[in-house]
């Protein structure tokens, strides 16, 4: 796992991570990863997946147009694009 190291952080913001982290009932560290998870990975984000899934979905796809699709491209994946 990674480490982090935060400079230059002041003593108020410090202090209310130590509070938070003990109304929460955990570490300073456990508190500050939980911060950081919650900012970078929010429980309501869209997964690219489900997106698509969803796409696909309202546009009426049905398991047998995949079924059609991959059998006429001979289920090879895709060449990647060139932008020479």
């Amino acid at each position: 796992m990674t480490a982090v190291t935060i400079r230059n952080l002041p003593e108020e913001t410090h202090r209310a991570l130590r509070v938070r982290a003990a109304i929460n009932g955990r570490s300073t560290e456990g508190e500050i990863r939980a911060i950081l998870e919650d900012a970078v990975r929010p429980e309501g984000r869209v997964k690219l997946g489900s997106l698509l899934s969803d796409i696909a979905r309202r546009a009426g796809v049905k398991n047998e147009d995949v079924d059609a699709l991959e059998q006429a491209l001979g289920k090879r994946p895709a060449e990647p694009l060139s932008f020479e």
